[in-house]
């Protein structure tokens, strides 16, 4: 396998990922079976403002993504909390939290480095105080990842819909202000 020196990284903005969907929906598909929700989700969040995808690509073949978004005041990230939190921790302002939406490597491209370097590109010039995302509980190499690049628990939420899969909710501060 190629070393990560040979990876392209790069930051696009909502209107030039619109180019990138229908690959990024078949590695998604290729990775996570059984969701067909993502065509229309990825459509949804890559108007939002601010909107930021980083892809890595060895030649033109894409091995991984990340993308987010800030949160607005009117957000519903924290409303499916299985238990509540206070206001300090919720409330929203403009600038305040980014949502790293989602981080996804290729199987094959795993344990390279490949996924911190997304998730420092990403994160690295972000204006916001913090960031957050959501795991599985079960996905014990990206909460390893997640704990080891500074990220911490903060609540448990649970998606819509009976027997649905809870996701472990992590904060990190993000760098200060310039």
């Amino acid at each position: 396998m190629p070393g990560q020196s040979e990876i392209t990284f790069q930051l696009l903005d909502g209107t030039q990922a619109e180019a990138h969907a229908t690959e990024l929906q078949a590695l998604r598909a290729e990775e996570w079976e059984g969701d067909g929700s993502f065509a229309d989700r990825f459509r949804v969040l890559r108007r939002q403002p601010g909107f930021v995808l980083a892809e890595a690509r060895h030649g033109g073949y894409l091995v991984g993504y990340a993308f987010g978004m800030p949160l607005r005041p009117s957000t519903s990230w924290w409303r499916q909390l299985t238990t509540p939190l206070p206001d300090e921790i919720t409330a929203e302002h403009p600038g305040r939290t980014f949502a790293l939406v989602e981080l996804l490597v290729r199987a094959s491209w795993r344990r390279q480095g490949i996924a911190e370097t997304l998730h420092d590109l990403i994160l690295a010039d972000r204006p916001e105080e913090r960031a957050t995302l959501t795991v599985r509980p079960t996905a014990t190499p990206a909460q390893h990842a997640f704990r080891k690049w500074g990220w911490r628990k903060v609540a448990r939420t649970r998606d819509d819909g009976p027997g649905s899969l809870v996701s472990d909710v992590l904060v990190t501060t993000l760098p200060a202000r310039r």
